[in-house]
C-alpha cells in the first residue's frame, strides 16, 4: 500500500478551490497553504497559452527532508504518506529548505485573520498549529483513514484529481499514470513523489 494522488493537468482551470478547501479542512494560518496553484505562461502573443500547475507535498518515496531532518519530526510512515511529529519539530527549517518542490512553511508565528479575536473557525484549528514547526499537507490523512478521500480530491468540481493506491495495478491512479503516461514532478531529482500528472 502506497498512496497516492493523480493530477490531471487537462482538466485544472485554476480556480483553486482545492486550496480554499485544504485551507478549510486544516485550518491553517494565515499566509500558509498546504496546497497551491502555480501559473505558467508560454507561446507569443497571439498565440499565448497558460498551464496550471496544482502543487503540494509529494509524499515522495524517498524523501529529502526526513533526511535532513535532525530530530525526526519529518518521518514517512509505511503507507508512503509523510508527516511531521510536531512535538519532535524545533522549527531549524532544514526540511523546508531542503524540499526541492517548495512545499513546505515554517510557522513561524502566531497570527489571526482579524485583529479584534478569533473567529470561531481560528479557534477550532489554531490549537492544532503550533508555532515554530515545519507544516505542510498530509494528505488529509485523518479523513483517509476513516474511507474518505482528500478535501482537495473532494471538492475539485472539475475533477481533475484522484487519490489511491499506487501499488495496486487495478486502483484508479495506476490506470490513469499508466494508460495516460502519468509523470512525476522534477523526476531528475531522485525522490520518487507520489503525486503524478497527466498532461496528454
Amino acid at each position: 500500500m502506497r498512496y497516492g494522488m493523480v493530477i490531471d493537468l487537462k482538466r485544472c482551470i485554476n480556480c483553486r478551490a482545492c486550496s480554499i478547501a485544504c485551507k478549510m479542512e486544516n485550518v491553517t494560518p494565515p499566509g500558509i497553504f498546504w496546497s497551491d496553484v502555480l501559473t505558467f505562461e508560454s507561446g507569443k502573443y497571439p498565440n499565448v497559452k497558460k498551464t496550471f500547475i496544482p502543487t503540494l507535498c509529494m509524499h515522495c518515496g524517498d524523501p529529502i527532508c526526513v533526511k535532513v531532518c535532525p530530530t525526526g519530526a519529518s518521518y514517512k510512515r509505511e503507507d508512503g504518506v509523510v508527516l511531521v511529529d510536531y512535538d519532535k519539530c524545533f522549527g531549524c527549517g532544514y526540511c523546508v529548505v531542503a524540499c526541492p518542490y517548495q512545499v513546505r512553511s515554517l510557522n513561524e508565528k502566531s497570527s489571526q485573520y482579524f485583529l479584534s479575536e478569533l473567529t470561531p473557525y481560528e479557534r477550532r484549528g489554531y490549537p492544532l498549529h503550533k508555532v515554530g514547526v515545519a507544516e505542510k499537507c498530509n494528505f488529509c490523512i485523518e479523513k483517509v483513514e476513516k474511507g474518505e478521500e482528500p478535501a482537495c480530491v473532494e471538492t475539485c468540481q472539475a475533477k481533475a484529481r484522484y487519490f489511491g493506491d499506487l501499488d495496486d495495478p487495478q486502483s484508479e491512479v495506476s490506470k490513469l499514470i499508466r494508460n495516460r503516461h502519468g509523470f512525476q514532478f522534477h523526476r531528475e531529482f531522485g525522490t520518487d513523489p507520489s503525486v503524478y500528472y497527466l498532461s496528454a
